[in-house]
């Protein structure tokens, strides 16, 4: 691969840096604006543009429909482009261009995914784990403080025991653009922390981390997804497991059953109701659903 100019790299890296100093962005994010960069400034510098005041909009519709062709999905390409947007504005914010020439890129539509989520009776088979064993009773009370706290991934892994007020069944997480919230932890939650804790000397911690690894180290995200997705299969459940699924689980069903709207964006820690809203479709399907089971005037648009 021909090495990237250096004058497309050091802006880049500049603002990366910012990301993480300035702004404070969790890793994850920090790693997804830094792909979506790589890739630009290489397609960038194969187009012939080696320092960015030289791109202009006809040149960000050429990224565009190169990221496209390469075969790159609308939610994507919607990624890439505002990657690109929002570090061309920093640009400018910093005197380095004197205007965003992707300010007038439309991003392309992508039909709204709506996330799937487990029903009441696949949940309550995933989390029917009754061992003694250290390692099950740590990844049971992980996946009750996730579904019954509706955390996300980041939220659960970055737990600390001083976060954790077993006595009024409270945590506090920490969570996008570092702001901290107090959730409400159910009866069975607390019980199995409280059978977690009993047993986690036993794997000589090396910080405050409430859920540990096999090496006493705070535990990874990829060792929840991979402990999770095995859980699944062991309980017979039909569906992948994986954590975000058991955050979709607990919004969808907390609107079922509340249709408080308000409350579920506070307690998934949305900052715009919109974000939301998309569990408002999927309640939508499970209410649409009751109805033709049992409506008799329910045939709706069959004759």
């Amino acid at each position: 691969m021909i090495p990237l100019a250096a004058s497309l790299q050091q802006p880049v890296d500049a603002f990366l840096r910012y990301l993480k100093v300035e702004r404070q962005l969790s890793p994850l994010t920090q790693l997804s604006y830094s792909r979506q960069l790589q890739a630009l400034m290489v397609l960038t510098q194969e187009m012939g543009v080696t320092e960015w005041p030289a791109l202009d909009a006809a040149k960000v519709r050429m990224l565009a429909a190169r990221s496209k062709r390469a075969g790159l999905q609308s939610s994507s390409l919607a990624l890439r482009l505002s990657a690109l947007r929002s570090f061309l504005d920093w640009q400018v914010s910093q005197g380095m261009l004197i205007a965003n020439p992707a300010k007038g890129i439309r991003t392309p539509r992508s039909g709204r995914h709506l996330p799937k989520n487990i029903d009441v009776d696949e949940m309550n088979q995933l989390l029917d784990i009754d061992l003694n064993d250290p390692l099950a009773v740590r990844d049971r009370a992980m996946l009750e403080v996730m579904y019954g706290a509706g955390l996300r991934l980041s939220e659960l892994v970055g737990l600390d025991c001083r976060h954790v007020d077993l006595g009024a069944g409270e945590i506090w997480v920490l969570g996008k653009g570092s702001k901290e919230r107090k959730l409400p932890v159910g009866r069975t939650a607390v019980t199995w922390l409280e059978h977690w804790l009993a047993m986690r000397d036993l794997f000589g911690p090396s910080d405050d981390a409430m859920f540990l690894s096999n090496q006493g180290k705070r535990i990874s995200t990829r060792n929840v997804q991979k402990r999770f997705a095995e859980w699944g299969i062991k309980q017979g459940v039909n569906s992948h497991i994986h954590p975000h699924k058991l955050r979709h689980s607990f919004a969808t069903h907390m609107l079922e059953s509340s249709g408080d709207l308000r409350a579920v964006q506070e307690l998934l820690g949305h900052a715009n109701l919109t974000t939301t809203q998309i569990y408002t479709h999927l309640d939508f399907q499970h209410l649409a659903t009751v109805y033709d089971a049992a409506h008799p005037r329910a045939k709706r648009g069959k004759s």
